[in-house]
């Protein structure tokens, strides 16, 4: 799902990169405000979580990539602009180590996966979790992985309308919308299921294990 350097034109990243400015700094106040040093523990071993998660990414067509997030979790577990930050993190050193991803292109990646696809998630199991937390996991899994893939190929598929030589040719990311929409909800539809089935599994055992704590 992270979109590589060289894809995405300067008229998007740049803005892209005002607006996540913003919102970096707005995330790091709150999690400032709501910090506590119990949680910190758990909250660095599902970070980690999500950096190996996100670091097997299984190429799809359009250019991009297929891969299991962590999202729900982190938004469930910890709310939405800590798992943007989190998210955000990982994103980095995953450009910065392994080439994962891209610098110019790691706010659309940062806001799409981290702050819409957490903030989607933690809706769903808001609404749905008072009936069943079980389906309320499944779905947020589910919806923090489709979510990300919408923006992300319609970001991509926007390009060549914007960025474009004199003759027409794409100078940027070359296919439209009929392309990167099929080539990135279907399969990640399909992961989808398999990201809410382990949000379910992990939620458990970080709840079961706080309470462990907690009888201890």
């Amino acid at each position: 799902m992270h979109i590589p350097d060289g894809f995405i034109a300067p008229q998007v990243y740049l803005p892209a990169y005002a607006a996540a400015g913003g919102l970096w700094a707005v995330g790091i106040r709150r999690f400032r405000k709501r910090l506590r040093e119990e949680t910190l523990p758990v909250l660095a071993a599902m970070t980690g979580f999500a950096f190996i998660l996100m670091t097997i990414a299984v190429p799809v067509p359009g250019g991009t990539s297929a891969h299991a997030s962590g999202v729900a979790l982190l938004a469930v577990l910890f709310g939405v602009w800590t798992c943007f930050l989190s998210v955000s993190l990982v994103l980095l050193l995953q450009a910065l180590l392994f080439g994962v991803g891209g610098i110019t292109t790691l706010p659309l990646n940062a806001l799409a996966l981290g702050l819409a696809g957490g903030a989607a998630a933690a809706f769903v199991f808001r609404v749905l979790n008072r009936a069943s937390e079980k389906a309320a996991l499944l779905l947020s899994g589910w919806i923090s992985v489709t979510v990300p893939a919408f923006l992300l190929a319609l970001v991509l598929g926007v390009q060549p309308r914007i960025a474009h030589a004199a003759d027409g040719s794409p100078l940027f990311f070359p296919f439209g919308f009929s392309v990167t929409l099929p080539a990135l909800l279907l399969p990640h539809a399909l992961l989808g299921i398999g990201e809410g089935a382990l949000t379910l599994l992990v939620y458990r055992i970080v709840g079961r294990l706080r309470k462990g704590r907690v009888s201890g």
